[in-house]
């Protein structure tokens, strides 16, 4: 029985892997199931086994690439010596993790096209915006930023990082393109220091 599960997992591993390259490589529409389940070496039958249509695949790659990226930003977030530190080492993080080839498409583009926006904002909430909501509290806490809703500045900061990061995305030159955000970004926080 064990070995069923273990041979299950690793079935559905490959077919995410797989299923993640084309999503990158050609976007959601471009993608066909028949081009994964041949270079998984499958049938087509065994896909549907584990998932039910490609938008269910997709919406499975689109949820491992946030949570990607959310331990991106919380693991850089904490090489910072003080909260103000964090906040712009995470912030930094996300635009830079979020512009990534294996991420941009799937994560800025497709992500919100197929599986709605409402669907996306939940994936962000349960990431990236969850992290940045506890790093804003704890911050509040220890006096570090002026008293304000933490619930409106988490969503208007990340709101910002959201557009900048499709801007970023779009720029001829990304990595410019962060430092600029990133030096309007640090100005903002500026303002919410006590």
């Amino acid at each position: 029985m064990k070995k069923n599960k273990a041979e299950t997992k690793e079935t559905i591993l490959k077919l995410i892997g797989i299923a993640r390259h084309y999503f990158t490589d050609h976007g959601f529409a471009n993608t066909s199931l028949e081009a994964i389940v041949k270079d998984a070496n499958m049938t087509r039958g065994a896909l549907y086994h584990h998932f039910p249509n490609k938008k269910e695949l997709f919406r499975i790659v689109f949820e491992s690439v946030h949570e990607q990226v959310g331990k991106r930003v919380e693991q850089e977030a904490e090489k910072g010596e003080d909260g103000w530190e964090q906040l712009q080492l995470g912030c930094r993080a996300f635009l830079a993790a979020a512009i990534e080839e294996d991420h941009k498409r799937i994560m800025l583009i497709d992500g919100p096209a197929v599986l709605g926006w409402e669907a996306w904002r939940t994936f962000d909430q349960k990431n990236a915006m969850r992290l940045l909501h506890e790093q804003l509290t704890g911050m509040q806490a220890q006096g570090l930023i002026k008293e304000m809703s933490v619930e409106a500045l988490t969503h208007l900061l990340s709101g910002a990082l959201n557009e900048a990061s499709l801007w970023c995305a779009q720029h001829q030159n990304q990595q410019q393109a962060v430092e600029e955000t990133m030096a309007v970004v640090e100005l903002f926080l500026q303002g919410l220091k006590r």
